[in-house]
């Protein structure tokens, strides 16, 4: 923990957590709840810390405790959910491996309820969308990866809808083709779900129905490949989507969808947008490149506006594992506070401000 003012390092905590995978490093951000803070590390270790202690509360790993043994290629990648008196988080078990969802007692650590496997493999984290006005939690498992797992099946991804209460499976949308899944769900409004994704397909808009014997039914509004995003859910502003649309195979840079599924424009390269971080403050979208610059844009559906930019990456980081160096890479989600925007990428954090 830091002082947001200065950077100074208030306390920290460390654990053994042996393991290798490539671009090594912390894939998620801790979660925030009054005196505790969660955090879900790489190899499946689920923390809840005391901060006036600054001692751990209780641990569990969601992928031993759940009889997981192969780790996904890209490591366990998620953030959890504090939902009333639960933390809500998926699990890896074992069968290659299955992922499921687990929400604990936040204070205690205990299980109070637990999902089946609801597909394959997912770095995903849960969302909260409503339906009818009540709240679902949204779990998205992956397709088969074709890459690390060439002899297997080829099966889609499942977009599931839980009580949040009970881990009741409520609705299940079987169909989402992308073996990488990433991005949570997003809440598009009056029983609507958006999910992207930066492989294979780039996008569905679903919509949940709630039949007169009290059961639901989901029905494909959108499918498209022109909008996705590999590493974070879009952003929603005033009806449009807003996304960073850069894949092993695609350069679209930032991209604008409408509630349609129509594009209504693509920055492609000019300016490039490689798989950055976005938030939303103040009317305004604050998205780095991903590689060397922030900006700061006006959401606007008729044409991409940048009100301003500055180079604040570009340090180059390597991976013994990959043989390579590559440029600084903003994957990891921004924070704002206080005017002030913290920024993370494989080496280092740092702080940005924004505002006075």
């Amino acid at each position: 923990m830091f002082y947001l003012s200065t950077g100074e390092e208030l306390w920290s905590y460390g654990y053994e957590a042996p393991g290798s995978v490539m671009f090594p490093g912390s894939r998620s951000v801790p979660t925030i709840d009054g005196d505790h803070v969660y955090t879900s590390g790489p190899y499946g270790d689920l923390y809840c810390f005391d901060i006036n202690t600054r001692e751990p509360v209780w641990h569990n790993n969601i992928l031993t405790d759940f009889g997981g043994e192969e780790l996904p290629i890209w490591a366990i990648s998620q953030c959890p959910l504090i939902y009333g008196d639960l933390l809500i988080t998926m699990y890896i078990a074992s069968e290659s491996p299955m992922a499921g969802v687990v929400a604990y007692d936040k204070l205690t650590g205990e299980v109070v309820w637990r999902t089946p496997p609801l597909g394959q493999e997912t770095y995903v984290s849960p969302a909260v969308v409503k339906i009818d006005g009540e709240d679902h939690i949204v779990m998205i498992t992956s397709a088969t990866n074709p890459v690390s797992r060439p002899d297997m099946e080829y099966v889609y991804g499942n977009v599931a809808g839980l009580d949040p209460l009970t881990g009741e499976l409520l609705w299940k949308y079987t169909e989402w083709n992308c073996h990488i899944a990433v991005p949570g769900a997003v809440d598009a409004g009056n029983n609507r779900v958006l999910v992207a994704g930066g492989y294979e397909l780039g996008a569905v808009m679903i919509e949940v129905e709630k039949q007169a014997d009290g059961t639901y039914r989901t029905r494909e509004l959108i499918r498209t490949d022109e909008f996705g995003d590999q590493t974070k859910p879009p952003l929603l502003i005033d009806g449009h989507f807003y996304a960073m649309y850069r894949t092993n195979r695609r350069r679209d840079g930032m991209v604008c969808m409408n509630m349609e599924g129509e594009i209504m424009w693509k920055t492609r390269r000019s300016p490039d947008f490689d798989r950055g971080s976005m938030i939303y403050a103040d009317g305004l979208i604050l998205a780095t490149d991903g590689i060397s610059s922030l900006y700061l844009i006006e959401p606007d559906p008729s044409e991409f506006r940048a009100i301003a930019s500055a180079e604040v990456l570009g340090t180059a980081m390597g991976d013994e594992r990959m043989g390579a160096r590559f440029p600084a890479q903003n994957w990891a989600p921004m924070a704002l506070a206080d005017g002030k925007l913290l920024i993370r990428d494989q080496s280092r954090m740092f702080c940005v401000r924004v505002a006075d």
